[in-house]
């Protein structure tokens, strides 16, 4: 039995010493990681603006010389993350902790290649803290993630999420020697504690929480019918508000019960159930499901954020099999309920890549990483993620985007002189409460589009939907972009938008 114990005891020692050193070396709860992050400076980060989200400041009578400070605090924490002795880093600050901690830098000359050099740099990103302020008060506290992007080459220009955080609290080098790092402590435990959706503050929302996409969905089913079933386009579904689902006793009524009906064009303004529900049937279970997938469904996508510690979820559509004894839910899937669940980064992208003749850029949060002399270390390459769409079949589905916003569900939420193409969503969260998932997606200026947006607001009243909640939100980021972009002031449609 002793024999047996030291042999565990030896396996154990060398699976930790050998197999998983480098995991534990490069983990961010690995305390002298930890540590060394708070003895010595890191690095900037720094928004699109010039605006400093992260930097380290000195402290003196502690025994970590260096604290990290976020000058804007909540606002950007769900990206930025944070950097501190207790919990290690955090979001971006984990993300690019090779560069942000000293480490030896680049030999400029013969001297240095004999005596080498240690320094930090700079990550510069394309986040907007304007675009932040903007959906913080239009969103009010209330749960919800808004995503804003720039579809052309995937600058995530604006990414906010309720709840949030102040990390403040999680740099402190306050030390008890009985309760470790007891201010860190208490706002770690906080901060990973759910509210009663089960979603957490350290969790940002707008990657790391999916939710029914309800009609948003529509797009993608659209989408199936132009990239592989263009016969169905001049197919005419019947004008009803209830339809039978086969193989069930099921029924698919309408939203608000009126009659719909027609072509896949011209359903989608006002966001006709029963006849997407029948175009997804048409389409079949293979066609359907390899339309989301080539959106980006069931895969992560790849934004700059550490997995696991801040990043990204995949979002979720049913495999093609599990259809097949399953038709209603193939109808309900096709409007996006059933077990169909996105993040509002996903939803963000879906828009993005209609907006861009049916290239999916890949999200990003860097625009460049600069040295301490000021050179360019790095500089993001734009690349596509996803091509769901040729150009030709991209430039199909703008204008009956265009129409959501013209006379459809949008009629109203955004100004004409943006030239907005969206789509509205609502799902039933089949709880007892009976709340809705409301959604936005929308891009700008249709004709040539340079900002495309998400908005999810989860776990709503049930009398609530996705135009009238997420709409105006959506509206006051589109035009608070729109006006950045043009390098003009920003003029609202909403006092929403203003506070």
């Amino acid at each position: 039995m002793i024999l047996l114990l030291l042999a565990v005891v030896a396996v154990q020692a060398a699976n930790i010493q050998f197999f998983k050193a480098s995991a534990l070396n490069a983990s961010p709860l690995n305390p002298r990681l930890a540590t060394a992050s708070n003895k010595y400076p890191r690095g900037d980060i720094i928004a699109a603006d010039g605006t400093i989200l992260a930097r380290s400041v000195g402290q003196a009578n502690s025994a970590y010389p260096y604290r990290r400070i976020y000058p804007l605090g909540s606002l950007t924490s769900g990206v930025v993350g944070f950097s501190g002795p207790a919990y290690g880093n955090w979001g971006l600050e984990l993300e690019y902790d090779s560069y942000l901690s000293s480490h030896t830098l680049p030999a400029q000359s013969f001297a240095q290649v004999l005596a080498p050099i240690s320094g930090t740099d700079s990550v510069n990103l394309t986040l907007y803290p304007s675009l932040q302020r903007v959906a913080r008060i239009a969103m009010k506290g209330v749960l919800g993630a808004a995503v804003v992007l720039d579809p052309k080459n995937g600058d995530v220009l604006g990414m906010y999420s309720n709840p949030n955080y102040n990390p403040t609290p999680l740099t402190s080098t306050a030390y008890s020697n009985t309760r470790g790092f007891v201010v860190a402590k208490a706002a770690w435990k906080l901060y990973n504690t759910p509210n009663q959706y089960g979603i957490a503050p350290l969790n940002l929302t707008a990657v790391q929480e999916s939710f029914p996409p309800g009609s948003t969905f529509k797009v993608i089913t659209a989408s199936g019918a132009v990239a592989g079933r263009p016969d169905l386009l001049n197919k005419y579904y019947p004008d009803v508000s209830t339809i039978s689902l086969p193989d069930s006793n099921l029924t698919l009524t309408n939203s608000g019960g009126g009659a719909c009906g027609g072509t896949i064009a011209a359903m989608l303004p006002p966001s006709c159930d029963p006849g997407y529900a029948l175009v997804g049937l048409d389409l079949g279970q293979n066609l359907l499901a390899k339309t989301a997938n080539s959106f980006g469904y069931n895969q992560v996508p790849p934004i700059d954020l550490p997995s696991g510690y801040g990043g990204a979820v995949a979002s979720y559509f049913p495999p093609a099999a599990s259809f097949t004894r399953n038709q209603a839910g193939l109808a309900y899937s096709a409007i996006g309920l059933e077990n169909v669940r996105a993040t509002a980064l996903q939803d963000a992208l879906e828009a993005a890549a209609v907006a861009n003749h049916g290239a999916e850029m890949t999200p990003h949060l860097m625009s460049s990483i600069v040295g301490p002399d000021g050179q360019i270390v790095e500089r993001y390459k734009d690349t596509i993620w996803q091509k769901p769409l040729k150009p030709t079949q991209a430039a199909q589905i703008v204008p009956w985007m265009q129409n959501v916003v013209t006379y459809g569900t949008a009629a109203g939420i955004f100004s004409p002189a943006d030239n907005v193409a969206a789509k509205t969503g609502t799902a039933q969260t089949g709880d007892k409460e009976q709340h809705t998932d409301d959604w936005m997606i929308a891009f700008a200026p249709a004709n040539d589009p340079t900002v495309a947006v998400a908005v999810v607001m989860p776990y709503q009243p049930k009398a609530n939907f996705g135009a009238p909640v997420a709409g105006p939100i959506a509206n006051c980021l589109v035009e608070a972009a729109l006006a950045i972009q043009s390098h003009k002031p920003a003029h609202y449609t909403s006092s929403l938008c203003a506070g």
